[in-house]
C-alpha cells in the first residue's frame, strides 16, 4: 500500500473535500491534527498545523501546503467528474489535457495541494 502526506491548513475541511468530493474513505482521524483517508491501495495522510509533521525544521523552515507534487486519482469519466467538482466550486489549475496514456486535469484541495485526476486511455 502506498502512503503519502499532505500538509494542510484545516484537517476537517480537507477531510470533507477528499471524502465528499473525491470519494476517499476516512479511515482514522485524530482531532484537528491528522486524518488518514484511503482510495484503493493508496493512503493519504493529511496533517494540520498541530501535527508533528508540521513542526518547523532546525533551520526554521515551516512545512506548507501547495506546490506541484501530487497524488493521482484514477477516475472512470473525467468529464463528468470535472463537471461535478466545478458545481462544488473546486479550483482547477488547467483544463483537461489528453496524451498517449489518457486524459488528466489538475485540481486543488482546500489548502492548495494539487490532485491529478486521470482517466486512462
Amino acid at each position: 500500500m502506498a502512503q503519502f502526506r499532505y500538509i494542510v491548513l484545516d484537517v476537517d475541511e480537507t477531510v470533507t473535500f477528499y471524502r465528499d468530493c473525491l470519494g476517499l474513505e476516512l479511515v482514522e482521524q485524530y482531532g484537528p491534527a491528522i486524518a488518514i483517508l484511503r482510495n484503493d491501495d493508496l493512503d493519504l495522510w493529511v496533517a494540520g498545523p498541530m501535527a508533528s509533521a508540521s513542526q518547523a525544521m532546525p533551520d526554521g523552515t515551516k512545512p506548507a501546503p501547495g506546490g506541484w507534487n501530487r497524488c493521482v486519482l484514477v477516475v472512470k469519466n473525467i468529464a463528468a467528474t470535472v463537471e461535478s467538482l466545478r458545481q462544488n466550486d473546486v479550483v482547477f489549475r488547467n483544463e483537461i489535457v489528453e496524451g498517449p496514456g489518457g486524459k488528466q486535469i489538475l485540481c486543488e484541495d482546500p489548502s492548495g495541494n494539487v490532485v491529478e485526476l486521470f482517466e486512462p486511455a
